[in-house]
């Protein structure tokens, strides 16, 4: 249950205390970690601990401990020397080895609860029971952030995450899937949207910094129970595929910033050729040329205003303006016009998520 690095890491700092060799093996003798290598010349004498029903052993130059988990043993401890001083730390080493167990038997009670609580497999009142036992807070705000990893990181990129986010009391940091990580965030009193879009920025540096790429996050809306994770973690991932369409160039996407996205993702595919087809009479905006694409993206982005657009392509106002001519005779719609500026714009958006589909669907 408990990783090797954090077993090894364990020895070597009661070592560096002690000055006492240490070294760990699994319930059947098998070697796991040690402050000086494999003890092979023990074999036949860890054999015969391993199958007895002793929970210590000495034999010259080493005591033997047997370490348990719910009365099962778990691991075996070899403690290198003789005497009352050599004993004495074996113990030591037995009691934070099982404290370390009770900690990760209790994390991963958790786990189960979380994964449960968000793929909705708890019944109302499992959920509030199961909480209890665990001591989980029921009426605090939460929200879910997910980190999809990119393409090649393997699921062992979920203790990196914890490691690298910390191992606050009160957030949790889960996996239902190989390709995403999940943060489960208590949320403060005082804290909105903007706070929350500082913490995925902060959390995407963190990841950064550790030499980590190519990860998005995307998070949900707060909810004030814990019964309503799984609607917060289904925003999230809907977040998570709607930036993907909509909005590549972010890293960063929240549930409430996905305006007509949102809606448009969840149109069925033909209903949407048909919009196409009406608006643009058989054509699609991916025919239009590259100085056209610019020209509307660059229009959009500045409100439908003629002279700051101008300035910013660096072209003369005249240009642009014969240029919204020349889109009008091709679509019969006026960018210029608030209602036609809107119709082509929900037509783009439309566009993008049918190409979208159509990469799934390969």
């Amino acid at each position: 249950m408990i990783s090797n690095q954090i077993l090894q890491s364990t020895i070597e700092g009661l070592k560096e205390i002690t000055e006492t060799e240490l070294c760990i093996l699994d319930a059947d003798g098998k070697y796991l970690v040690g402050t000086s290598g494999e003890p092979v010349a023990l074999k036949r004498t860890i054999e015969e601990f391993a199958g007895a029903g002793n929970e210590y052993y000495a034999v010259k130059g080493y005591q033997f401990f047997k370490i348990y988990d719910k009365y099962q043993p778990e691991y075996l401890l070899i403690a290198y020397g003789d005497g009352k001083e050599t004993k004495k730390v074996g113990e030591i080493a037995v009691f934070q080895i099982q404290s370390l167990l009770v900690a990760y038997r209790e994390r991963f009670d958790s786990d189960n609860f979380f994964k449960s609580l968000l793929l909705d497999n708890l019944l109302l009142v499992d959920i509030y029971n199961r909480a209890k036992k665990l001591h989980i807070d029921t009426d605090v705000k939460r929200v879910i952030f997910i980190i999809e990893m990119p393409e090649g990181k393997e699921a062992s990129i979920l203790e990196k995450v914890r490691d690298i986010l910390g191992s606050k009391s009160k957030d949790f940091i889960t996996a239902v899937d190989e390709k995403n990580v999940i943060v489960i965030k208590e949320v403060g009193p005082n804290d909105g949207y903007k706070a929350l879009e500082t913490y995925a920025n902060g959390m995407l540096k963190m990841l950064e910094a550790a030499g980590e790429k190519g990860f998005h996050i995307a998070y949900g809306t707060v909810v004030g129970d814990v019964k309503e994770v799984s609607k917060s973690y289904k925003e999230a991932k809907l977040a998570l595929d709607v930036g993907k369409i909509f909005f590549g160039g972010k890293n960063v996407i929240a549930y409430n910033t996905l305006g007509i996205g949102r809606l448009i993702y969840q149109l069925p595919v033909p209903l949407c050729k048909m919009f196409i087809r009406e608006i643009f009479e058989g054509k699609s905006p991916d025919d239009f040329d590259e100085e056209t694409l610019t020209t509307i993206d660059k229009f959009f982005e500045n409100s439908l205003n003629v002279s700051e657009t101008s300035r910013q392509l660096f072209i003369h106002r005249n240009t642009l303006v014969y240029r919204l001519d020349k889109i009008q005779k091709m679509t019969g719609l006026d960018l210029r016009v608030f209602e036609d500026a809107i119709t082509f714009k929900i037509a783009l958006m439309v566009v993008k998520y049918m190409n979208y589909m159509e990469t799934l669907e390969y």
